[in-house]
């Protein structure tokens, strides 16, 4: 494991303070991560501490998550595209040109629209249930999808997802009785305490709404991923009951040569097998940088 300290430090956009995690040498190849819902970069912790010895890393709160803004709905435009837009934007003020991305859940449609208007300094691609493909959604979408065509009448049902239970039970699914002593208790109730701040369940209703927008860009993605072939790493829990394996197993479909492993793992893999994926990327981009 690494001795190098992450460093934890904001940087103003578009007149949004945007909280980030970076740590090892800037120098060394670099690997940006992208949290999802309803994280922050505090599910990166564990990894940024097993690769900053070899990696360069950083890794951003979204706008309305963790430590970064957290403008209203009505002060801010919370949509998919717009977090890219403040995303790529930090990048460029740090100066990254060339990078591989680590995506999960949101962190995917963030960082996919960062690489199809930019293939040229993307590296790598990991992902950890970061789905590009249908086959990916779960019946656990089908009351969000339902209230992306009519918010009024599904609102009732979604705010379900951002109570205490169900954000433990996004941790805990799918994750063997052996494992589940592994995560920490304080992953979840930090992304509770996110969800409990004043305002936090509009924008979160607002970006439930966006979603479906996403899957507008699947197309583009996947002509992205066979028109550049970027070197790709699947780490995926095959008990996610959010985003289920056939989603792991369609990259292959584009990316022949993508490199598929299901864990005995739920959707926050890292909370229960740090060191196996980190074991994967080291690897991974040791042969791909």
């Amino acid at each position: 494991m690494s001795t190098f300290p992450t460093r934890y430090r904001t940087e103003s956009i578009d007149g949004q303070e945007v909280f980030y995690r970076e740590a090892g040498d800037p120098a060394n190849p670099t690997l940006v991560l992208l949290h999802g819902f309803p994280s922050s970069s505090h599910m990166y912790r564990n990894l940024i501490a097993e690769l900053a010895d070899d990696f360069h890393l950083v890794a951003p709160d979204h706008i309305g998550f963790g430590r970064s803004s957290m403008p209203t709905v009505d002060r801010f435009d919370y949509s998919f595209d717009r977090l890219a837009a403040v995303t790529e934007a930090l990048l460029d003020r740090l100066g990254l040109q060339r990078f591989a991305l680590y995506i999960q859940d949101y962190g995917a449609p963030i960082g996919l629209r960062i690489a199809l208007d930019h293939p040229e300094r993307i590296t790598a691609l990991i992902t950890q249930s970061g789905n590009a493909y249908e086959e990916g959604f779960t019946p656990f979408w089908d009351v969000l999808f339902e209230h992306a065509k009519d918010r009024a009448a599904n609102e009732s049902r979604v705010r379900e997802l951002l109570e205490p239970d169900a954000t433990r039970w996004q941790y805990v699914h799918g994750v063997p009785a052996d494992r589940l002593d592994r995560i920490a208790p304080e992953a979840w109730l930090i992304d509770q305490a996110g969800l409990d701040r004043p305002g936090n369940k509009e924008i979160q209703l607002q970006l439930f709404w966006d979603y479906q927008f996403n899957l507008d860009r699947y197309p583009a993605f996947q002509e992205y991923l066979r028109t550049h072939r970027p070197p790709t790493l699947v780490t995926w829990g095959r008990g996610d009951e959010i985003f289920g394996p056939a989603g792991a197993k369609a990259f292959a479909r584009d990316l022949p040569d993508a490199e598929i492993h299901l864990l005995d793992a739920g959707h926050f893999a890292l909370e229960t097998h740090t060191e196996e994926i980190a074991a994967l990327v080291r690897d991974f981009l040791a042969r791909h940088h």
